[in-house]
């Protein structure tokens, strides 16, 4: 079966509320971008005989602002990966946002706790990112939480280890291409401030696409050993 699923990851949408470094602020789209870009997915689908998917990384408050709204609108849900040690700070989703957020359909998951490679993590990093900043986010939201995305999506060998270990039932990373419905590793694609969804996104649903996308899954696995 070929990869039929494009996932788009949005870290901030609007001005930030809170100043950022300016590789950050590249992150941000405009709120006129990202609704253009939920109203067009559904034509999407049908046109490309794809699943378009959305994610947020980072948990800021234009998640819950306008991120929201717009797919509830939609008719949609997306997935929101929350950094546990951000939960409640200036310019970050609180708990009941948090709580919010899945009470209308949408799933939180781990981005872990303080937004850092977890390829130079020791014992001790790799507990509180996969283990502590999950349960952190559980107890705030009152449910179990199965999928992580990884920062920068920068993985090895071992952080790979590590999830699985953790037992994520799905992880994401920001590696380009089509994803498998059903896979463990799905690879994601990051917009930026020069995303145009009218011109950026149905270039990268074609069939040769697809069959790239399949080709690299499975050199992942053979690679990675999952």
């Amino acid at each position: 079966m070929l990869a039929r699923t494009q996932v788009l990851t949005f870290h901030g949408i609007g001005e930030p509320a809170v100043p950022i470094s300016a590789d950050a602020q590249r992150y941000f789209v405009s709120k006129d971008v990202y609704r253009r870009t939920i109203a067009a997915l559904t034509d999407l689908e049908q046109s490309h005989d794809v699943r378009m998917e959305v994610t947020f990384d980072d948990g800021n408050l234009s998640d819950f602002t306008v991120g929201l709204p717009a797919l509830v609108e939609a008719g949609r849900s997306g997935r929101f990966f929350v950094l546990a040690g951000r939960i409640g700070e200036t310019g970050y989703l609180t708990v009941g946002q948090i709580r919010e957020i899945q009470a209308a359909g949408s799933r939180i998951g781990c981005h872990g706790h303080d937004h850092v490679d977890w390829r130079k993590l020791d014992k001790a990093g790799f507990q509180k990112e996969l283990f502590d900043a999950r349960r952190k986010i559980e107890d705030a939201l009152g449910a179990p939480v199965t999928e992580a995305a990884i920062p920068f999506g920068a993985f090895n060998r071992q952080v790979l280890g590590k999830l699985k270990e953790a037992g994520y039932r799905r992880i994401y990373t920001s590696n380009h291409g089509l994803a498998h419905d059903a896979a463990w590793f799905c690879p994601r694609w990051s917009v930026v401030d020069t995303f145009d969804p009218d011109r950026d996104i149905a270039p990268r649903l074609s069939l040769k696409q697809k069959f790239i996308s399949s080709a690299y899954a499975v050199a992942r696995r053979m690679r990675y050993r999952f």
